[in-house]
């Protein structure tokens, strides 16, 4: 899973915001573009943390508080504004980019607003979606934050000087969500309390918040190597470690006590309201929780068909949850002493694909790509994942693998149509088009939407066979275990959030239905408790992908050009469903 997002951006606020105004002095093209060029400007002052991983690194040094009632009051008029700007304009006279630039933006600002009505701001972070992990990342010197001049040191300091009261305002609104029966699950907190104390330490120099002073560029002075190691190591003991260790001790002394039993969000006030707003942000559709859960339970039997050939096609005897037993047991799909061996086995699916991917796509990112290990203070709550690159091409894509222990790694994981899915050219292909496209307006080339990025990312898991991979039979079960992976999702993220399903009720379907070990599926369904509905994204948004290919091919028969298929459906970025099939329909036509 990806950083961008989700979803995952991280709010900033402004002490004040102030809407500039639009004067129809030019074009219908000029104007909007005048609305769309606001509209990104105040963004990424309102969310500095977003234009860091953007690549505008104008606002590197600001780390704002982002979750209090003021920051959403500051928001709430931030799209207001820019929603009665949008409405100014008659859509029927814009012309095709314009008009779908035109509705993205308008169905952006009616989401945002309608999310204001949830008091998610009760639970600041979980141990998926949190600053304090993104803190370190971008600290490590290794992650979004730029590390290369000592102006971008000083920038982050002054970022870090933020930190301590972001967290002590966290615990406030956490106590205001305990205060009203808002509250995160128990066992999400116990996760949460050893990624705190991971960050204590009474040597600053072994901090991962020390790495940029070890990587120091070797054209900095001796002086100004000095003033920033030990600007530094007063800077981790001061205000760092104190602010995690508090934040540790908080969650462990007194929310955990607290915290709900229940595993999804049906138990929270609310909660169902909420959950069937959260299905709508994630997959674009109007789909209900039932309907979802009815296409997963189909998905996940044709699947498991499916799996159940290929078992019988290697000879195996027994019945499919034993196979399943087999793959994830059998020392033979383990053979890796090392990280190095993992990361090159990854590196041997990316040079087997290369030859291929002309064939199937006739536009390709610019942006250089990375394979590394997840770093390991997260990897224990850590999926495999990609990290965008920048736009310039400064900061490469990144496909991040957590490996705990080498050794007990499994081939059958579904390594191939990880990759696929996370790197090439699942994420780094589809991000990476959509930054460099300077074409579209800001807005879009950096927006996210989980259907169509996270549906193209699963659809791409599909091209394996075309692509040269899924030889092995083993390795095929494997993709297929992908596959029936995100139909579970349906089922179980529903099954936890609308059903009243358990943790454990969840864990159970889902190690009955696919090839994972315990551990795998409790940090999925753990994944899910804290952050419903976006888990739904990936199957929904993949079988609209395939729907729409489907349909174009028996329309246009022997003339139906895959390649260009693809190129149209990336070309103009991330995109609701019903706006990106419209679209298509207009390509095809």
């Amino acid at each position: 899973m990806k950083q961008r997002i989700f979803f995952y951006a991280f709010l900033m606020l402004l002490s004040s915001c102030k809407l500039p105004s639009h004067e129809n002095t030019g074009s219908p093209h000029e104007e909007l573009e005048s609305v769309f060029n606001s509209y990104y400007e105040d963004r990424m002052r309102l969310f500095p943390l977003e234009a860091t991983s953007n690549g505008d690194y104008r606002y590197n040094d600001k780390l704002p508080v982002d979750f209090t009632n003021e920051y959403r009051d500051t928001l709430k008029r931030f799209f207001s504004g820019h929603l009665a700007q949008i409405k100014k304009f008659n859509r029927q006279n814009l012309l095709e980019n314009d008009g779908i630039s035109y509705d993205i933006f308008k169905r952006e600002m009616e989401t945002s607003l309608s999310g204001f009505e949830f008091p998610d701001n009760y639970m600041p972070f979980n141990q998926f979606v949190a600053l304090p992990l993104t803190m370190a990342q971008l600290g490590s010197g290794d992650g979004n934050q730029p590390f290369k001049s000592v102006k971008d040191y000083t920038d982050w300091q002054k970022r870090v000087s933020g930190f301590a009261s972001w967290m002590d305002s966290a615990i406030v609104y956490f106590r205001k969500g305990a205060a009203s029966g808002f509250v995160l699950p128990k066992i999400l907190v116990e996760r949460m309390i050893p990624q705190m104390r991971a960050m204590e330490t009474n040597d600053p120099t072994t901090s991962i918040f020390y790495g940029p002073v070890k990587k120091m560029p070797a054209s900095f002075s001796d002086g100004e190597k000095d003033k920033i190691s030990e600007t530094y190591r007063r800077m981790i003991v001061g205000q760092i470690v104190p602010a995690y260790k508090n934040m540790g001790n908080f969650l462990e002394n007194e929310y955990l006590s607290k915290a709900r039993t229940a595993a999804g969000f049906s138990a929270l006030p609310g909660g169902d309201k909420q959950y069937n707003y959260l299905i709508q942000l994630w997959t674009t559709t109007n789909k209900t929780p039932e309907e979802i859960y009815d296409i997963g339970i189909s998905e996940v039997t044709r699947i498991r068909n499916e799996m159940g050939k290929i078992k019988n096609e290697t000879g195996f005897k027994q019945n499919l949850d034993s196979f399943f037993q087999f793959m994830k047991k059998d020392k033979k799909f383990m053979p890796y002493k090392s990280v190095g061996e993992v990361l090159a086995a990854f590196r041997d699916i990316q040079k087997t694909i290369d030859p291929n991917l002309h064939k199937m796509f006739g536009r390709v990112p610019k942006t250089p790509f990375e394979i590394r290990q997840t770093e390991a203070f997260r990897a224990a709550s850590a999926s495999a994942e990609y990290s965008q690159g920048s736009p310039d091409g400064s900061r490469p894509g990144i496909f991040y693998i957590p490996i705990l222990n080498a050794s007990t790694f499994n081939t059958t994981s579904g390594m191939e149509s990880l990759f696929l899915h996370e790197a090439i050219p699942g994420h780094h292909y589809q991000i990476s088009l959509q930054q460099e496209n300077d074409s579209l307006p800001k807005f879009r080339r950096f927006a996210w939407y989980g259907a169509y990025g996270e549906g193209w990312a699963l659809y791409c898991e599909s091209l394996g066979k075309e692509l040269g991979l899924y030889t092995d039979p083993y390795q095929h079960t494997g993709a297929l275990g992908d596959e029936i992976h995100r139909a579970i999702r349906l089922v179980v993220d529903v099954g936890i959030h609308h059903k009243g399903w358990s943790r454990e009720q969840a864990i159970k379907y889902m190690m009955e239905n696919e090839a994972i070990s315990e551990d795998g599926a409790i940090a999925e369904i753990e994944r899910y408790m804290a952050i419903p509905a976006q888990a739904l994204s990936y199957k929904l948004g993949a079988m609209k992908i395939r729907e729409l290919r489907n349909k174009y091919q028996r329309q246009q028969g022997s003339s139906f050009n895959l390649s260009a298929f693809h190129d149209a459906f990336l070309k103009d970025g991330c995109m609701p469903l019903d706006v990106v099939e419209k679209k298509m329909d207009e390509w095809a036509r």
